[in-house]
């Protein structure tokens, strides 16, 4: 009973992800839109990147969206652990698309420094400062969402993302209102090709550490190794790993050898729970056998 409240408790949270990651996905349409609308008129880079980035965002929530669903699918077939990795996939492709995105955006920005359009600073702070809400108000529902969920993080941190580049846009457009320096719109534009780099780079890196099945971040088998050769009747832990399966699923396996007076079963029951309530690893593989068991050979048949 125990763990059908839980899985029930597990879809009510995703259910209330998914609403937030809706909502959030339709405040951001809406304002690029508007956005890429008002960079035309205005000639702004800074409004048209910053609008670029957001195209992203869309795309982040709305793989986010997909992820949460098709994870909720059972196991089955060769996909013994599910869709898990379907929300890893698209947390790399979202990376990817943010630092090829930031070079284009960083090498016009380049192009218009040296050569300048008009632009227009009014309009640009009107459509930033609008932006700047929205956004706010996007960081706000997603911030009570389960960010452990590589997919909702990396929503949630292309958003934030957005949000800092609006300010940006708005400092520049109010340089440009106050004095007249058209340079100072792809000199934002620049600070946002660096903050899209910088989440890029982010993304990547944490999507490649899944696949790569590294350790998740906080957990050092080094350190867990210690604590399981420190358990009573342990003698030896070898063919330790600890990888995650998918955002929020870290997972366990190794061979351990106890003294021969020990009760294999028993040692085993008391690792798990001390792996539970010090690292919180709830999935785990333990092969525990008694020390000095001998392997049978077997010669070939001389004759």
């Amino acid at each position: 009973m125990a763990h059908d409240h839980a899985a029930h408790s597990h879809g009510v949270d995703a259910d209330a992800d998914r609403r937030k990651l809706a909502l959030a996905l339709g405040l951001i349409l809406a304002l690029m839109a508007g956005e890429v609308a008002a960079a035309v008129v205005s000639h702004s880079l800074a409004l048209l990147s910053d609008a670029g980035h957001m195209l992203t965002d869309a795309a982040a929530i709305g793989l986010s969206l997909a992820a949460l669903a098709l994870a909720r699918r059972p196991p089955s077939g060769a996909l013994t652990f599910g869709f898990g990795r379907v929300e890893i996939v698209s947390a790399l492709a979202n990376g990817v698309t943010l630092l090829v995105l930031a070079i284009l955006i960083a090498y016009e920005a380049v192009r218009r420094l040296f050569s300048p359009p008009y632009v227009h600073g009014a309009l640009v702070l009107v459509v930033a400062l609008v932006g700047m809400l929205v956004n706010l108000l996007a960081v706000w529902t997603l911030s009570s969402a389960n960010r452990r969920s590589l997919g909702v993080e990396g929503s949630f941190q292309h958003i934030l993302t957005d949000l800092y580049g609006f300010i940006g846009t708005a400092v520049a457009a109010a340089v440009i209102l106050a004095s007249g320096f058209q340079r100072a719109d792809p000199i934002a534009s620049l600070f946002i090709a660096a903050l899209m780099t910088r989440s890029g780079i982010g993304l990547v890196g944490d999507s490649a550490r899944v696949f790569l099945e590294a350790a998740p971040r906080g957990l050092d088998p080094q350190q867990i190794g210690r604590a399981l050769v420190t358990q009573p009747g342990v003698v030896e832990v070898h063919d330790l790993h600890v990888w995650e399966v998918t955002s929020g699923f870290p997972a366990l396996s190794a061979h351990v050898l106890v003294g021969t007076e020990c009760d294999c079963h028993a040692t085993r029951r008391q690792i798990e729970a001390m792996l539970h309530e010090r690292f919180a690893l709830e999935h785990t593989t333990l092969q525990v056998d008694h020390t000095g068991g001998e392997l049978l050979a077997i010669a070939p048949h001389a004759g």
